[in-house]
């Protein structure tokens, strides 16, 4: 497997092709809990294959099985090279499903609670999550994200992110402390991804295969799955990666068999031919 590399932070070495856990607990954001055996597997063998940028979230949980309790299962003691990022900001409803934000005050405990989770002393990327799942703007971010740049100073956390934020709000954020990712949904917002990209900062979709949310154009990516021998969330995947060196990309999924297929995107080559059939 091609092994494409890049940098969190300037001191993070991370490979673009990462793996999101979100879907270790459950498959959809109401289903029933995945068995916990098969979500440590998938961990270990994302791991085995080169994994060592992993997405998480205290929020990914679905009744007694939590993503952030199955990954300190699977993979302590953790290799030095491996980085798992995390997000703060949602709290759950009493569906398990996140239905509010949490207050400044709030951030430290699930913080805090992270690091029990996973069996760490320090968080090596925390970002904090804005709104819900409408697209981001309409709120000041500075308030809670300063509650972080305090815990970074104080050693908890390595470094900072923001997810689902618009250009102020991430102005915002690096008007106050160091920022190293930006997790949004897509990679639409060009202007966002060019100040990334220029700025050293690691751009991160969320939800790269469309997560029930977001249909991908499967007319266009069809099409050049079957021209290159590849399936569609290989092509999208890989054009992900294609559309900035800052990009990184995180499919998530709870299947061995999907893992392996995401994974291999590493190897999949897009020529101008098939960008240009991409972006129509």
């Amino acid at each position: 497997m091609t092994i494409k590399t890049s940098s969190l932070g300037g001191d993070l070495a991370v490979n673009r092709l990462g793996f999101g856990a979100m879907r270790l607990a459950t498959g959809t954001f109401d289903g029933p809990p995945r068995a916990p055996e098969t979500g440590v597997a998938v961990l270990r063998r994302a791991v085995e294959l080169g994994v060592n940028h992993i997405d998480t979230a205290g929020f990914y949980r679905r009744g007694a099985v939590r993503a952030n309790e199955l990954i300190r299962t699977a993979l302590t003691p953790y290799r030095d090279d491996l980085v798992i990022a995390t997000k703060v900001g949602p709290l759950p409803g009493p569906n398990g499903v996140p239905s509010g934000q949490a207050a400044p005050g709030q951030l430290r405990a699930l913080v805090e609670a992270d690091l029990r989770a996973l069996g760490l002393d320090r968080l090596d990327l925390v970002y904090l999550r804005v709104g819900g799942m409408t697209g981001p703007g309409g709120e000041s971010i500075a308030e809670r994200f300063a509650v972080l740049a305090g815990l970074r100073a104080e050693g908890l956390i390595r470094h900072l992110g923001v997810s689902n934020v618009d250009a102020a709000q991430f102005a915002e954020a690096r008007a106050i402390a160091p920022v190293t990712a930006v997790q949004n949904q897509h990679t639409d917002d060009m202007g966002l991804l060019a100040e990334c990209e220029e700025s050293g900062i690691a751009y991160v979709p969320y939800f790269p295969l469309g997560g029930g949310i977001t249909p991908l154009d499967t007319e266009r990516l069809g099409k050049v799955a079957a021209r290159l021998g590849a399936t569609t969330a290989q092509v999208r995947i890989a054009a992900l990666m294609a559309a900035s060196p800052a990009v990184l990309a995180i499919p998530g999924t709870g299947s061995l068999d999907h893992l392996e297929e995401n994974l291999a995107a590493n190897d999949l080559v897009l020529g101008e031919e098939d960008l240009s059939d991409l972006r129509g």
